[in-house]
């Protein structure tokens, strides 16, 4: 099995701060870890629930994925991150299974992991994104 557990679900929001007190007011929710990933044009900030988070994502500049997913389909689940111990491994092994890779091969992902996205069109409809920490 390549998966080790969920990483995070993401969640794309128009304000981070309203969503932010949002978690916090009905879950007593706190933010563990809080980044801008200038390579994908978005702010997140991770809400530790057990081993995974929520990841709360806005887009920092209007061409950024997330941007056009919140233009496009609105507020709501972006994407599920799976946690892997080889993120290289995992991704040809799906892209093996018939998935169509976003990135060709891993890179760096925010609190010092490293990522791989697949396509929803190869997934069953889910954007994925590999997770190694």
């Amino acid at each position: 099995m390549l998966l080790t557990e969920i990483d995070h679900v993401a969640i794309a929001v128009k304000d981070l701060e309203s969503a932010i007190d949002y978690y916090k007011k009905a879950f007593g929710a706190t933010v563990d870890h809080r980044e801008v990933v200038e390579s994908d044009g978005v702010e997140e900030a991770l809400l530790k629930v057990a081993e995974s988070y929520i990841q709360l994502l806005t887009p920092t500049r209007p061409d950024s994925p997330v941007a056009k997913s919140l233009e496009k389909r609105g507020e709501g689940l972006h994407h599920i991150g799976y946690r892997v111990a080889n993120c290289a491994e995992a991704l040809q092994s799906m892209v093996d299974a018939g998935a169509i890779a976003i990135d060709k091969a891993p890179r760096p992902g925010s609190r010092g992991t490293t990522v791989a996205f697949i396509h929803p069109k190869g997934s069953f409809g889910t954007l994925i994104e590999l997770v190694q920490e």
